[in-house]
């Protein structure tokens, strides 16, 4: 008898992967590839669609051939500020530009004189001043400055739609990715921001939809459902909400530390947007206010000189206890790390612990901004800190009163798209045990 399972695409920017989870949202299948970079018409490194729809349709039709599972629905994760430009004819009408492509600041700058000023705008959408990471903009840069282009374009589609469009055919919009610092959304009127049908982008997209949405079938003929797919980020909390009902807020660290609070709905100040706080739009379209924190990034600069002066390997960090007695210690330093000299220093455990502490404090001021008037217990943190106890020991000592979990979700991104759809492929109730937490206490 084969097993009902759903099929997950889950798009990086480095790794592409497949993924089938059965109706206990076990992975039961996984397989990941790397596919190499092509050229814009400028020059610049961008994603190479084509190849990218032959490797989903050459997995998909492999997946329908197994004997052992029933396929029974399909949706899609991947990274955002990414568009797939289509013509009237539904084929791709432009490369999908690198949102690490270096923005005009002439453009830049006539784009928010006319519509307002930088604070207005990025207040008003959520989106903090970006240039190409603000995927509104994009399609601002080819009306104005690649017109041929432009003209061309039937449909943009974000990078997680476009997967979907490929198997089902359908052009949609999701909710989520049109909310993640696109500069495309007023969040004060609940709309596509005023400067958009101004400027007639709106004529350019297709219909909106929730995340949790179904926009059709493989075709005509196939019982099997497509999903409309999601922004990975807003995707990976999904796993979270679907397990804890009581407020809480989720630090996802990684190279950056983003705390995610989705039970904060205040307005962005200009003051939150300054600090890097902006608000993402959920897979229902509820805002998340969220902030982020390169703390992953110096930890990684930050070990490899410890392991030099000391003659440790890179890794070291690793082996590292929590100490009260050096993290007393280290407490009475008033001076940040990255200002005292390694030389100053008894050990690399003194210098480890003082290091941590001060990513930590720089942690609480960045999570601090989206816990702000909200009645949140709970902080799960998952990712790289996680696993890493003196972290979690001195975050639970900082976070005084606040309950502080490490949380390991497998494949976060991949089974909140999973979840989204739970509703329309999967008779089972919810499963209680997706996430595995471990609770820290302060120790001093």
């Amino acid at each position: 008898m084969k097993l009902p399972a759903i099929l997950i695409f889950d798009v990086g920017k480095t790794n592409k992967k497949v993924l089938l989870f059965d109706e206990q949202y076990k992975l039961i299948h996984e397989e990941s590839t790397q596919l190499e970079e092509i050229m814009d018409q400028d020059g610049f490194p961008c994603e190479d669609v084509n190849a990218l729809a032959i490797w989903m349709q050459q997995k998909f039709s492999e997946i329908l051939l197994r004997k052992d599972v029933d396929i029974k629905a399909v949706n899609f994760s991947a990274y955002g500020a990414s568009f797939v430009h289509l013509d009237e004819n539904l084929n791709i009408a432009a490369p999908l530009y690198n949102y690490l492509k270096p923005y005009p600041e002439n453009l830049k700058k006539r784009f928010y004189d006319r519509y307002g000023g930088e604070d207005r705008i990025a207040r008003e959408t959520a989106s903090p001043v970006l240039g190409s990471l603000n995927s509104g903009m994009q399609l601002y840069l080819l009306k104005y400055e690649k017109p041929e282009v432009y003209k061309k374009i039937k449909y943009s589609l974000h990078l997680p739609q476009y997967l979907s469009f490929v198997l089902s055919r359908m052009p949609a919009t999701d909710i989520s990715s049109v909310g993640c610092h696109t500069n495309l959304w007023d969040f004060e009127k609940n709309e596509y921001h005023q400067w958009v049908g101004q400027e007639g982008l709106d004529k350019k997209f297709a219909p909106l939809y929730n995340g949790d949405k179904i926009i059709g079938s493989v075709d005509s003929h196939s019982e099997i459902l497509v999903g409309v797919g999601l922004h990975d980020s807003s995707a990976a909390l999904i796993p979270y909400l679907s397990s804890f009902h009581e407020p809480f807020a989720l630090i996802s660290t990684g190279t950056w530390c983003i705390s995610l609070n989705p039970f904060n709905q205040t307005e962005l100040t200009n003051d939150e947007l300054k600090q890097d706080c902006l608000c993402y739009l959920s897979y229902k379209g509820k805002p998340v206010k969220a902030s982020r924190l390169f703390a992953g990034y110096d930890h990684e600069q930050q070990v490899k000189k410890l392991a030099a002066h000391f003659q440790k390997g890179v890794d070291y960090y690793q082996t590292v206890e929590h100490d009260a007695g050096l993290f007393s210690k280290v407490k009475e330093v008033k001076q940040s790390f990255s200002k005292l000299e390694i030389g100053d220093f008894h050990s690399y455990e003194e210098a480890y612990h003082h290091l941590i502490w001060d990513i930590v404090q720089q942690q609480v001021s960045s999570t601090s901004l989206v816990l702000k008037g909200t009645a949140v217990k709970k902080i799960f943190v998952d990712g790289g800190f996680g696993k890493n106890k003196t972290y979690m020991t001195m975050l639970a000592n900082a976070f005084q009163g606040l309950e502080i979990y490490a949380a390991t979700v497998s494949q976060a991104s991949a089974l909140g798209a999973g979840l989204a759809i739970h509703g329309s492929w999967n008779d089972e109730p919810l499963p209680g045990n997706i996430i595995e937490l471990k609770y820290f206490a302060d120790m001093g």
